[in-house]
């Protein structure tokens, strides 16, 4: 008997033959699914609408259903075209989900080691020269050659994983920040810059030049705020009247041949090995640790005893000679490798 669940599932097979879509073209997509369910079962009262309310609970119910399989339909603002995107992505980044991708494990490393240094790149500008991406080859543990990451390179960009402009640069698309955006607010929480009109995330946009100031928005939502008000909404400084003269953010912020040195993000186990460091060093020096007998001296010891024993026979003869005599003790701390040789050819004679 067809329902109106039907439609969630027809609409979640066209989204995921589309991979990614834009807002208008989901609620074309949502109307023709109610259109199908409804020439199934005409008694159904169900109609596509575009209404912001109730587009939303639709995606609500579509969520709910998701849910069990780790899966959600999510949405993100589109920093080139200035639409909303929306796709179907997986919540959960264990090994399991990663054995469902083409890529094999060391190209799955190279990829975040790209999207790492995306992300560390030098005055907000969310890029990464070709130059650049090739070199981080080297840092991989996996054998890869340059050439094998140049094929990476071009795939990732090919089933739109990057973007590459024509300055040659690699920048994160918009199915990366769909799909990566709990990993890169996790693991770079300093680096992900929100939009102070619609809090998304921003890697192209413009920024206050008031220094210090925080705001930071993208193109889209800078020219629709800078239609109704003139002034910064977090320091109320009043805007230049040139755009250009705003300080970009993304590929605009760095020229070309500006040194790019290999960033590395500090790990929470390498914090806590510095300060443990730091710690150590501001400690007292331990006490050198006191050199232990080696096996020689302990042989040395040893024949010492012995020619004390047949001391202490001779002795008996010669009780005159010891009241002279030293201590076993005594002689063991003044005895000398040459000593022994000597005293052994006198008894000898």
């Amino acid at each position: 008997m067809t329902s109106s669940n039907d439609i969630q599932r027809l609409f979640l097979q066209a989204v995921f033959s589309r991979g990614i879509l834009s807002y208008k073209h989901a609620l074309v997509l949502w109307a023709k699914c109610i259109d199908a369910v409804k020439a199934a079962n005409p008694t159904l009262d169900v109609r596509a609408s575009d209404k912001r309310r109730e587009w939303d609970a639709f995606v609500g119910g579509i969520n709910e259903s998701l849910n069990c399989l780790d899966l959600e339909f999510r949405h993100v603002m589109d920093e080139t075209l200035g639409v909303e995107m929306y796709a179907v992505v997986n919540t959960r980044g264990d090994e399991i989900a990663q054995m469902a991708t083409d890529y094999t494990p060391a190209e799955i490393a190279y990829f975040r080691t790209i999207v790492e240094q995306i992300m560390l790149a030098p005055n907000e500008c969310y890029s990464l020269s070709s130059l650049a991406a090739l070199r981080e080859v080297n840092s991989l543990k996996a054998n890869m050659t340059k050439s094998q990451g140049e094929a990476v390179l071009n795939s990732l960009v090919a089933k739109g994983w990057l973007l590459k402009s024509k300055r040659g640069r690699y920048s994160l698309s918009t199915r990366t920040l769909l799909e990566l955006l709990p990993y890169l607010k996790s693991n770079y929480p300093d680096e992900c810059l929100e939009c102070t009109i619609c809090m998304e995330m921003v890697t192209r946009g413009v920024a206050c030049t008031t220094a210090k100031c925080q705001s930071r928005m993208h193109q889209q939502c800078f020219m629709k705020f800078r239609a109704q008000k003139s002034q910064c909404p977090t320091c109320q400084c009043a805007w230049p009247q040139d755009v250009n003269a705003l300080r970009p953010i993304g590929e605009r912020a760095i020229k070309d041949g500006q040194n790019e040195g290999r960033r590395r993000r500090k790990s929470t186990s390498e914090e806590a090995s510095d300060s443990e460091r730091e710690d150590e060093n501001n400690e007292d020096e331990p006490e050198p640790p006191q050199p232990r007998r080696t096996q020689k001296k302990k042989d040395v010891e040893m024949e010492v005893d012995d020619v004390d024993e047949e001391d202490d026979d001779d002795d008996e003869e010669q009780p005159m000679r010891r009241s002279g005599r030293r201590s076993s003790t005594q002689q063991t701390k003044a005895v000398d490798l040459d000593v022994i040789p000597a005293r052994r050819r006198a008894r000898r004679k």
